[in-house]
């Protein structure tokens, strides 16, 4: 599916709206092709200055559209599908960035059949470097998939998940950067401790980690692969490593990813 073909609402062009707005022009989709909701008019004004695209209200947004890309927090989301659901014309292709919202949730408040793709992406679409995991609802199709795909390609990278794993998507990558950020500021409080200015450790934290992520990448092979060739017998990554394992930091990790997926769990029960 070519750009431009598709004319694209983004409904609450948040900070994660915006960077979707951002993504596709750099992707070459027509500005003319854009819309967007904001519900303050400084707001609006400064993406139809910014962007040159058209703001709209919801319900206005929705029917000018093809591909409704919903940005807005979860919990205002059935104030904005009741709004918006009776006067949505049918086929549009609806595309979810609501955290913790499965696809049957949009099914039920839309017309019959409506095709619904969850999307779980995560805060590095700032810089290019998203991970965003693409779930299909009832009514998705492969075309539905694809076009998706096409919309979120400027902002990293795009993996296809049964809908099941979602809420694990969301308490791995999608709160993934902030337990790398955790790291990183625990990591150059260590180094002021053994006395480093604090942009020094800053600096050398921040790019070791990319580093990392870079090998890991590129290489193809294993992080535990990875380590053991940094970690010679006896010497200081061995005693550090060993001081993790003492606290339980691997432990620490797998509970705090579960009880960001029961999180995500909780806030999907609360919001229907």
């Amino acid at each position: 599916m070519n750009p431009g073909v598709h004319k694209v609402a983004v409904i609450g062009a948040g900070k994660m709206g915006e960077t979707i707005l951002s993504g596709l022009l750099r992707a070459g989709w027509p500005a003319g092709e854009l819309v967007a909701t904001a519900r303050r008019e400084d707001r609006a004004e400064q993406l139809r200055t910014q962007y040159g695209i058209e703001v709209l209200g919801n319900v206005e947004a929705a029917q000018a559209a093809d591909v409704l890309v919903i940005a807005v927090k979860p919990q205002d989301a059935p104030t904005l599908l009741a709004e918006i659901g009776p006067k949505v014309p049918a086929g549009k292709l609806v595309v979810s960035l609501c955290a913790g919202l499965p696809t049957s949730f949009f099914e039920k408040r839309l017309p019959d059949e409506t095709p619904v793709v969850r999307v779980m992406s995560n805060t590095p679409a700032l810089v290019d470097e998203a991970m965003s995991a693409i779930s299909a609802g009832s009514h998705a199709t492969a075309q539905h998939l694809e076009l998706t795909e096409e919309m979120l390609s400027p902002l990293g990278k795009t993996l296809r998940v049964p809908e099941s794993q979602q809420d694990a998507v969301t308490a791995l990558s999608g709160s993934g950067p902030a337990y790398f950020f955790y790291l990183v500021e625990a990591m150059t409080d260590a180094g002021i401790l053994l006395g480093l200015p604090r942009q020094v450790a800053h600096d050398l934290v921040v790019q070791t980690a990319l580093g990392a992520a870079l090998m890991m990448r590129e290489s193809g092979d294993r992080p535990v692969a990875l380590r053991e060739a940094v970690t010679s017998p006896g010497g200081t990554t061995t005693s550090a490593i060993r001081e993790l394992e003492n606290h339980r930091v691997r432990a620490a990790f797998l509970d705090a990813i579960e009880a960001a997926r029961d999180r995500a769990r909780q806030l999907a029960a609360s919001v229907d």
